[in-house]
């Protein structure tokens, strides 16, 4: 396991120390899973970036053409 020293604003670190104390875990597991959510939701958008490069409307229409022609149900509705 690594060790980091971070400076913090003392304003962050009193939300931070409130809501660990909220959700009763310790200030490093907050961090840790915050971080482990933001380099989540970042390698997500890489990903989708990324399949996103290899689509083509083409492909698409094809793959919606094998779709049936139906209106959707009530639960699918807006």
């Amino acid at each position: 396991m690594s060790m980091i020293s971070l400076r913090l604003p003392e304003s962050l670190h009193r939300h931070i120390r409130q809501l660990a104390k909220k959700e009763n875990v310790s200030i490093n597991q907050l961090i840790t899973l915050a971080v482990a959510e933001k380099l989540s939701a970042l390698e997500t958008g890489d990903m989708i970036a990324a399949r996103t490069a290899r689509g083509s409307k083409t492909k698409f229409r094809k793959a919606l053409s094998k779709a049936p022609r139906q209106e959707p149900g009530p639960e699918d509705r807006i």
